[in-house]
């Protein structure tokens, strides 16, 4: 049985898409660590990297090249500064080459020697690439990588690459029934049996600290998304929009940091058109930064990131959820609901349309919000499944290849939805439901399954061929 973390669920990187940007990042990334002991990076005389699928087809739009060019230079998602990325990928286009790991320099021309193959996949998954050496002895050497959903990345032939050691936890949790079966045995709530399996790893200061890190992630692109105005990069001319509704929220009151925005919006008015309007407004802001290859979290991919941030910021300026304990409940009943979809279905758009994240991403929220709220694990379970149910045959369909046209308003969508999941849940019971949360889950992958490959994030279906646009500017 597979083990999740929260930490796996929950990532800091850069956007826009997880599967398409922070996988290959770390396929990349791999692929080249391999080689900083013998034959050694020094040794490696040419480069070369194949896109295939989904990768392919979409990887312009998501900055999978840029991505993969970052990762063999060796920079991190996590660390890297965002602003120095465009001047990064223009030295690289314009000197022809490459600083491997930032070790060793070779010759590399990205438009001879960094390849989509548009009309070709491989079978191991939608979402593939192949990285190729060439040493300095004519000997070469390649390595196949999937990138599955949430920047998870399995190399061809191994196990999926966790972030963490696969242990033996305490309460193995491979079902929403397992669940709730632990739940009932130890008279527990989901974040209490998610904080004692995440001790298999960490401690639980620990874990509060990484949670509590992920939130100010969150946070600070929530406020970076409120204060940033333009055009969104690619071509398609998307004009950012967060900015100003924030301003109009606020009638026009500046905010000197993420805290005081805050605190500027719990003393504001709640009116419930005002309320609605402030979720909106996170979305995104955060969908906004992530468009733009800005810092986010994957939660539980890129294109679905403005959802939990939303709906967490919702809980904290308008239902009294600040304080830390609140905080760290709502990432680990979160992340254990993703977990869930994960292990039994998929959180990839390339296999099963956008059903697969912002679906997954407010099925998370909903669970989250109601066991914070008051609601007990069958609640819970209950809003997460409402929520799928509501999302059920979602395509992906990115106009131009890009994670903003339908991508940045679907986060809205699945924000409100999760909030709507969870006041229906709180004001139910759960004995009575008819649809179960496994039982959601068994028939998202079952319409995963049924759907046209177009419609899995490839830009061949849907809005992407519907809505006249100039590729060749995006």
């Amino acid at each position: 049985m597979e083990q999740i973390s929260v930490f796996d669920i929950f990532k800091i990187g850069v956007g826009p898409s997880s599967s398409h940007t922070m996988g290959p990042w770390r396929a990349a990334q791999q692929f080249i660590q391999q080689f900083v002991a013998a034959p050694g990076i020094h040794e490696i005389k040419r480069l070369k990297v194949d896109l295939y699928g989904s990768l392919a087809k979409t990887g312009k739009g998501h900055g999978t090249d840029i991505a993969v060019l970052l990762g063999l230079s060796g920079e991190d998602p996590v660390t890297i500064p965002v602003h120095l990325i465009d001047d990064k990928i223009a030295g690289i286009h314009a000197t022809q080459t490459l600083n491997i790991n930032g070790i060793q320099v070779v010759s590399f021309d990205p438009t001879n020697d960094l390849i989509f193959h548009m009309n070709e996949s491989l079978p191991g998954h939608p979402n593939a690439m192949t990285l190729t050496v060439t040493f300095l002895n004519e000997t070469v050497k390649s390595d196949t990588y999937y990138s599955i959903g949430g920047g998870f990345v399995v190399k061809e032939g191994e196990e999926i690459n966790f972030s963490i050691d696969q242990k033996q936890l305490p309460y193995p949790i491979e079902s929403a029934a397992d669940l709730k079966r632990w739940c009932e045995q130890e008279n527990a709530s989901i974040a209490e049996i998610v904080l004692k399996n995440e001790l298999s790893w960490r401690t639980k200061e620990e874990t509060i600290s990484g949670c509590m890190e992920i939130w100010d992630v969150m946070r600070e692109c929530v406020f970076r998304g409120v204060t940033n105005e333009g055009i969104l990069p690619g071509g398609l001319n998307v004009k950012r929009r967060a900015a100003e509704m924030s301003r109009k929220l606020l009638n026009g009151i500046s905010c000197k940091d993420s805290r005081d925005f805050l605190e500027q919006i719990k003393t504001g008015s709640n009116m419930f058109q005002n309320t609605l309007n402030w979720v909106s407004c996170f979305a995104l802001a955060v969908n906004e930064e992530n468009a733009s290859f800005g810092r986010v979290v994957t939660a539980p991919t890129n294109g679905a990131a403005g959802v939990i941030p939303a709906v967490l910021m919702y809980y904290i300026c308008f239902a009294g959820g600040s304080d830390e304990k609140n905080i760290v409940k709502f990432m680990t009943v979160a992340a254990e609901i993703g977990s869930i979809f994960k292990k039994r279905s998929t959180i990839s758009a390339a296999m099963g349309g956008c059903q697969a994240e912002i679906g997954v991403s407010s099925s998370m929220a909903a669970a989250a919000l109601t066991e914070c709220l008051g609601g007990n694990p069958e609640q819970a379970m209950m809003a997460a499944e409402i929520a799928m149910e509501h999302h059920l045959g979602l395509t992906c369909d990115p106009i131009g290849g890009l994670v903003q046209i339908p991508c940045i308003e679907r986060n809205t969508m699945g924000a409100i939805k999760a909030i709507t999941a969870c006041q229906l849940a709180l004001q139910g019971n759960p004995s009575s439901a008819k649809v179960s949360l496994d039982g959601v889950i068994k028939t998202m992958w079952e319409t995963a399954m049924d759907m046209n490959q177009k419609y899995k994030e490839t830009s061949d279906g849907g809005l992407a061929t519907n809505i006249p646009v100039n590729i060749s500017e995006c």
